[in-house]
């Protein structure tokens, strides 16, 4: 089966004018979501992930450069009052802290509800049955009462339930996901993972996951891509990328996770994420890459093809050592 391209982000530069200096938040990220799958992005906090997802929404507009298309449409050359017909309708957001993300001024009822009535007029007791549906499909607990309680009333993985919902409702072909189980413990991670899957399956949802743990990004991705300095370092099929990464910052990732069913030494990345005013000449990851050669300190490295839609941005992928998983 093929699948089609639902959006496609090209030559994406998401940059800040400080007092202090430019911030290249994202610097020239290129990729793309096909109908259904799931792309998981990766990466040290700072690298820009949740930047480019709200680049992506157009929601720091006078910032962006590039373009985003999306079902054939380029979101860039859209104005403001355009682009909300887009967002919660075609493409959703559940923001990481779901809880601070609500409004503490209203009820959750009327915070999912909102999605559909910025979008279509709707009787109100027909947009009641529907928040009292998607919530029970979240499985929030007695949702008649629940509906009008305050968002400080819920636990966080209740929290991550309702953003859920409220990016649900409206029918999104598009699911923006930071960090969707950051800080639950793991009983809960695992039920909200569990509902994502649910979701994804039966909306037929395609789906951005941005994540630190690798863990969830393996078990919930058709395709990594690995972020690093607001640049795509590495990109291809989620079986690759764990069996046979090609860059040394993928590897350095997935080095620092401990494993339970084989025992090696846990090593990570030297050095710290750089500073995101100091410019870097070369490769961004060249001053904390044990591989790194002359030619990584003078020439940024494009993003190629190393092997059969893989693609990754180091001078020496073909060169690496062998990978031990």
């Amino acid at each position: 089966m093929t699948h089609k391209e639902l959006l496609r982000v090209q030559n994406l530069k998401t940059h800040f004018h400080t007092p202090e200096g430019l911030i290249k938040a994202v610097d020239g990220v290129t990729f793309q979501i096909l109908e259904g799958s799931t792309l998981g992005l990766v990466g040290e906090s700072g690298c820009g992930k949740t930047t480019l997802a709200l680049s992506i929404l157009n929601l720091i507009p006078d910032a962006v450069q590039g373009e985003i298309w999306y079902k054939g449409v380029n979101l860039r050359q859209l104005s403001q009052e355009e682009m909300r017909k887009y967002r919660g309708r075609e493409i959703a957001m559940i923001f990481q802290n779901p809880i601070p993300a609500l409004n503490p001024l209203e009820h959750i009822g009327f915070q999912v509800g909102e999605a559909v009535q910025a979008h279509e007029r709707t009787k109100w007791d027909k947009l009641q049955q529907m928040v009292y549906e998607y919530l029970g499909k979240v499985e929030i607990k007695d949702v008649k009462k629940r509906y009008r309680q305050d968002p400080h009333e819920f636990s966080g993985g209740e929290g991550q339930r309702i953003m859920l919902a409220m990016a649900l409702i409206a029918g999104p072909s598009l699911l923006i996901a930071d960090e969707p189980v950051k800080s639950l413990d793991t009983l809960v991670k695992r039920q909200v993972i569990e509902l994502l899957k649910q979701t994804k399956k039966e909306f037929g949802l395609s789906m951005l996951l941005i994540a630190h743990d690798f863990a969830v990004v393996a078990e919930m991705s058709d395709y990594v891509a690995s972020m690093y300095a607001g640049k795509i370092m590495e990109h291809s099929d989620v079986v690759s990328i764990y069996r046979d990464p090609r860059h040394p910052y993928t590897r350095g990732l997935l080095a620092s996770i401990p494993r339970i069913d084989i025992k090696r030494e846990i090593h990570g990345l030297l050095g710290e994420p750089p500073n995101p005013l100091v410019h870097i000449p070369g490769c961004k990851f060249h001053p904390r890459c044990p591989h790194a050669i002359d030619r990584c300190r003078r020439e940024e490295p494009p993003l190629t093809e190393v092997k059969k839609e893989h693609l990754s941005a180091c001078f020496r992928s073909n060169e690496l050592p062998e990978w031990q998983n």
